[in-house]
């Protein structure tokens, strides 16, 4: 450690930036299980033991927010995960690496773009008062749809808006992963024959496998955690049903209603459920001879 002590310093920003916003916050767990009041103070609040998990448990938002919750998170598993490694598989099939960078800018570009803009784009484009698609709908002889309205229609578009945003950005892990593919794997795979749809199954996939398992775990850690902006912007009087997940009910109840030992419970509850199906699948992921996050 002495011997490479600069490299060490290098550490200490992010050593620190975890120990003040990730391992200090998680003193605050113990609020779930308190009658917190502000005036008292964390630590002359009253206990309540298991108070807010049983009445979170017994209110008929419970199943609504769960059903949601599981919607959502089971299409971004199923359309969104999947869709970045397509990404990365056609972007590293371009051999002209102008086109290539090119292309990588333009879907990399959303990303930086805050979930106001992106709702706001969606708006301009849906809306049935001048809204593009509805104009262009109306000009063919077609009735105008309210999109932003409709419970049946919330979630391809909030799973459309997370394709969009965010499935360049996570293209980067897989093409530096298949970066690192031997080339002479490529070559001796030709001289046997091999088309491009055999060497795309039978080197270039289980090559960044081992990747694509690792990113599934962690993702699956973050599965009941939807992130609250771009829903809570798209959520409206009329698609409440279908949009109201855990985040925009934490808003709701912890810091609109000031309930924040019952709110504290509802985010406990999600991270447990995270740490199950992390610590899960990387059993599983053990058991079918991958190599785990751990």
């Amino acid at each position: 450690m002495w011997k490479e002590r600069w490299l060490y310093v290098f550490l200490v920003p992010g050593i620190i930036y975890f120990i003040v916003y990730k391992y200090l916050p998680m003193w605050g767990i113990l609020m779930a299980f308190m009658d917190y009041k502000p005036y008292l103070g964390f630590w002359d609040s009253p206990w309540v033991g298991l108070k807010h998990f049983e009445r979170f448990f017994s209110e008929p938002e419970f199943w609504t927010l769960l059903r949601n919750t599981l919607w959502i998170a089971t299409l971004d598993l199923i359309v969104f995960f999947p869709f970045t490694i397509v990404i990365a598989l056609l972007l590293n099939e371009v051999r002209k690496e102008m086109f290539k960078r090119t292309i990588q800018t333009f879907v990399y570009v959303p990303h930086f773009l805050s979930w106001v803009v992106v709702v706001g784009i969606s708006y301009i484009l849906f809306t049935t008062e001048g809204g593009v698609i509805n104009e262009i709908l109306a000009k063919l002889g077609f009735d105008k749809i309210n999109f932003l309205m409709n419970e049946d229609l919330f979630r391809p578009m909030l799973i459309l808006q997370m394709v969009w945003k965010d499935a360049g950005w996570g293209t980067i892990i897989f093409l530096a992963a298949l970066a690192g593919v031997n080339p002479g794997l490529y070559e001796a795979a030709k001289m046997d024959g091999a088309n491009r749809w055999r060497l795309l199954w039978h080197i270039t996939l289980p090559s960044i496998r081992s990747v694509i398992v690792i990113l599934l775990i962690l993702r699956l850690g973050n599965f009941m955690d939807l992130g609250f902006e771009q829903i809570f912007l798209m959520t409206n009087a009329m698609n409440r049903e279908v949009a109201e997940v855990f985040d925009t009910y934490v808003y709701r109840v912890g810091l609109q209603q000031g309930q924040f030992s019952y709110s504290a419970a509802v985010g406990l509850f999600k991270s447990i459920v995270g740490l199950i199906l992390v610590l899960g699948s990387n059993y599983l992921a053990k058991k079918a001879g991958e190599e785990g996050i751990y």
